[in-house]
């Protein structure tokens, strides 16, 4: 399925695995507590089968036992690790282009992320690309419970028709707060999701986000 960029003016961009190329990290910092834990470890194609919102479900699919420690425990474990190795960040090389280019051509940009606000602040900081976006929108937590309720907030700001705003993503959740929210999506397949997973939604997928400008 083709999608026609041209038609809208607005675009949603996801963050984690849209892009910030995390999906190697993310797979690296959790088989570090699944060893402790003495859990199975996971490849990133596994990683992509199992992973899920709300994380809480994704962590019980790896065998965490919350009756034996709660899961906000492990899940700020998990961040508290990530976060620590916010050197190793880096965009999808083909971002910073791609974003430029739908600036020059009028689009208005905006991020709609289930990373903590602040956390996400601070890396499109970081990483150079914050000036790019009219409005940058996080959760409140850690937990990544969804977004579909900020994204509602963030669409009655937006205050432009339905028809003209995209959100582009890499996960089965960013096809399904699209749809609550009355938008098209388009789901890049080098994400936190596999393509065989993403093509069960009936989605345009596009490879690479540089795909989305040609």
């Amino acid at each position: 399925m083709m999608i026609d960029v041209k038609k809208y003016t607005h675009l949603i961009w996801d963050w984690n695995g849209t892009l910030l190329d995390d999906v190697w990290l993310c797979v690296d910092v959790m088989n570090g507590m699944l060893k402790e834990y003495g859990l199975p470890l996971r490849t990133i194609e596994e990683y992509q089968q199992v992973f899920d919102f709300p994380v809480k479900d994704y962590y019980e699919k790896l065998g965490y036992d919350f009756n034996q420690v709660p899961f906000d425990v492990v899940g700020m474990d998990y961040i508290r690790r990530y976060n620590l190795r916010y050197k190793e960040f880096s965009l999808f090389p083909e971002v910073p282009a791609v974003l430029s280019f739908f600036k020059s051509k009028g689009y208005t940009q905006y991020i709609l992320s289930a990373r903590e606000h602040n956390e996400l602040i601070s890396e499109t900081k970081s990483l150079g690309v914050f000036g790019y976006f009219e409005d940058i929108c996080g959760l409140d937590d850690h937990y990544a419970h969804g977004k579909s309720e900020t994204g509602l907030l963030l669409i009655s700001k937006i205050k432009a028709p339905k028809e003209n705003i995209l959100f582009i993503g890499d996960t089965r959740h960013d096809a399904e707060v699209a749809g609550e929210l009355g938008i098209d999506c388009v789901l890049v397949t080098n994400g936190h999701h596999s393509k065989a997973r993403l093509n069960k939604l009936g989605v345009p997928m596009v490879p690479t986000l540089d795909d989305l400008i040609k």
